[in-house]
């Protein structure tokens, strides 16, 4: 191997280590979430509340559409990520309201 694509596999190693440790977080981060959701669901179940909130909604994906262009990440990536989360949230505050 040369020093080149010694220097390059090494490299390639460090970004993959990154990209490791980031989607744990990503993983950790996301059941942080859902816990806290699934404490509105029931909250939502006993107080006979809608599942579904969108105002709130709506203000979550204006709110990440701009984090996200600060961030430089894709804003339409960001809408359709929040959107894919928002969609299972409802779907758990639906189960918890037929328990």
């Amino acid at each position: 191997m040369t020093d080149a694509a010694t220097r390059a596999a090494a490299l390639l190693a460090g970004h993959r280590e990154s990209i490791d440790r980031l989607d744990a977080i990503l993983v950790y981060t996301l059941a942080e979430r859902f816990s806290h959701t699934q404490s509105v669901g029931r909250l939502k179940a006993e107080h006979d509340l809608p599942p579904s909130d969108p105002n709130r909604e709506a203000q979550q994906i204006a709110r990440l559409e701009r984090l996200a262009q600060e961030a430089g990440l894709d804003p339409d990536f960001a809408r359709k990520f929040l959107a894919f989360i928002i969609e299972e949230v409802i779907r758990h505050h639906r189960q918890h309201q037929e328990n």
